[in-house]
C-alpha cells in the first residue's frame, strides 16, 4: 500500500468515525427529548389509571420490529463489507456503517414513540438496545484496508 492509498484510508476512517460519533450523539438527544416529552405522557397515563397491559400488543410489535432491525443491521453491514471487498470499493464500507447505524437508530425511535405516544414507562430499554447496537458498529480500519488492498496490485 502506497502513501496515497494510506492517506485515503486514514481520511475515510476519520470520516466514518465522525459519522459514527454523530449518530451516537443523536441517540442521546432523542433520549433527552423522550424523557422530557414522554414524562408528561407517562404521568397522564398513570394518573388516568390506565393499565400498561392495554398496550401489550403494540409493545410486542415494537419489540419484534426492534429485534429485527438489530439483526438486520449486522446482516446488512456484513453483506456491504463483503461486497466492498469483492468489488474493491471503499465507499461501500461507509455505506454499510451508515445503514447499520440507521437501523439501530430506528430502535431508539421506536422507544421514543412508545414514550411519547403510548406513555410506556419502560421505553428506555429500546434506547439501550439502539445505543449498544451503534457501539457494536464502531468503524474498523481493517474493513477499509480489506476493501482496498487489491486495488494497488492491479
Amino acid at each position: 500500500m502506497n502513501r496515497k492509498e494510506s492517506a485515503e484510508i486514514d481520511q475515510k476512517y476519520r470520516s466514518m468515525a465522525t459519522i459514527w460519533f454523530i449518530l451516537l450523539m443523536t441517540q442521546f438527544m432523542v433520549l433527552g427529548a423522550a424523557v422530557y416529552i414522554g414524562r408528561q405522557t407517562i404521568a397522564a397515563v398513570e394518573a388516568a389509571g390506565t393499565d400498561q397491559q392495554e398496550n401489550y400488543l403494540i409493545v410486542m410489535m415494537f419489540a419484534v420490529a426492534s429485534l429485527s432491525s438489530f439483526a438486520m443491521s449486522f446482516f446488512l453491514r456484513k453483506k456491504m463489507q463483503e461486497q466492498a471487498e469483492q468489488l474493491q470499493k471503499i465507499s461501500y464500507v461507509q455505506t454499510g456503517l451508515i445503514v447499520a447505524c440507521a437501523l439501530c437508530e430506528s430502535i431508539s425511535l421506536f422507544g421514543f414513540i412508545l414514550a411519547v405516544v403510548f406513555g410506556y414507562k419502560y421505553f428506555f430499554v429500546w434506547f439501550v438496545v439502539g445505543i449498544v447496537g451503534i457501539f457494536l458498529h464502531f468503524p474498523r480500519r481493517q474493513h477499509l484496508i480489506n476493501a482496498s488492498y487489491r486495488s494497488s496490485a492491479q
